[in-house]
């Protein structure tokens, strides 16, 4: 069937929206996605109905779903079991819209490298000249950086020069943190710290009883603690951080890196069969991903 280019972007945003949130869509939500009056929305919806290509529900938690006939149209093969691949702009996912492929197109330039992100969903919303982020992908996590420099509204895509193009390691965690973990007791005094940090080179390490992680002490807590006043046999229970982000052994690296920025961190304690037995740093990150 010949369906106009608005029915198309309708009907790609609501299988875009439908495929993330596994609920009706509410056509208020496909107009602000297209940036589309919500009347105008309704009534190309009861059009799109009558073709056969969504189903309405009622009820204030209603709203429209696709039918296996609007993927046929599109040519789309989207099932249950497929991971959504998020694009960012200034570094928030966009709701709406995902990509569906991704093909470069020049790779052997010296200094271009440029690619086509077929969408799911519309492209009205992006910019040329905007910077977005594409991944990470489900299988080798890689993400795309770059610059979009055309769009491609027939069939859904952004034309984008890449300025950067990480694949993301998907080893666990235990495989990049430091090792042998360096540890005190709560007992130890400020002192038994600094003499640790000072042997090791270190500038942290967790607070340890009976195998279980109490806290962690760090630089800034040394210092604040004898800004305070507080002598250096002070014990470093007294003065520790008991608030401490960890991660289990077996997660993937790529998993954690945003819990460094969203706690403002500087080091994460591994934990592996309720043990502490590692620690990761920001340095240590970074030498993975020294783009970072």
């Amino acid at each position: 069937m010949d369906l106009s280019l608005i029915q198309k972007d309708i009907l790609i945003t609501l299988i875009s929206l439908y495929h993330q949130h596994s609920q009706a869509i509410k056509g208020e939500e496909i107009a602000q996605v297209l940036r589309r009056n919500p009347g105008t929305v309704r009534n190309q919806m009861q059009a799109l109905k009558a073709l056969g290509l969504v189903d309405g529900i009622p009820g204030p938690k209603g709203g429209y779903h696709p039918t296996a006939q609007a993927y046929n149209e599109l040519n789309l093969t989207i099932s249950e079991h497929e991971s959504v691949v998020p694009i960012s702009r200034d570094g928030r996912p966009l709701k709406g819209v995902s990509v569906q492929e991704i093909d470069f197109t020049t790779l052997c330039h010296p200094d271009l490298c440029h690619a086509v992100i077929k969408l799911i969903g519309s492209v009205k919303s992006f910019e040329v000249g905007e910077m977005i982020t594409v991944g990470p992908t489900p299988v080798n996590k890689l993400v795309i950086k770059g610059e979009i420099y055309g769009k491609d509204e027939v069939q859904q895509a952004l034309l984008i020069t890449i300025s950067e193009m990480t694949s993301l390691p998907k080893k666990p965690i235990r495989d990049y943190m430091s090792t042998p973990l360096y540890t005190l007791s709560p007992d130890d005094a400020v002192a038994d710290a600094i003499r640790l940090f000072s042997i090791h080179h270190i500038h942290g390490a967790p607070v340890v009883e009976d195998e279980r992680l109490q806290g962690i002490i760090t630089l800034s807590d040394v210092a604040r603690a004898l800004d305070k006043g507080l002598s250096t046999e002070t014990h470093v229970v007294e003065v520790m951080t008991s608030d401490v982000v960890i991660a289990p052994a077996h997660i993937k690296l790529y998993e954690v890196i945003s819990r460094f920025k969203e706690r403002e961190i500087g080091r994460l304690v591994i934990i592996e069969n309720g043990k502490p037995v590692g620690i990761i740093t920001q340095s240590d990150i970074i030498r993975v991903f020294p783009s970072l």
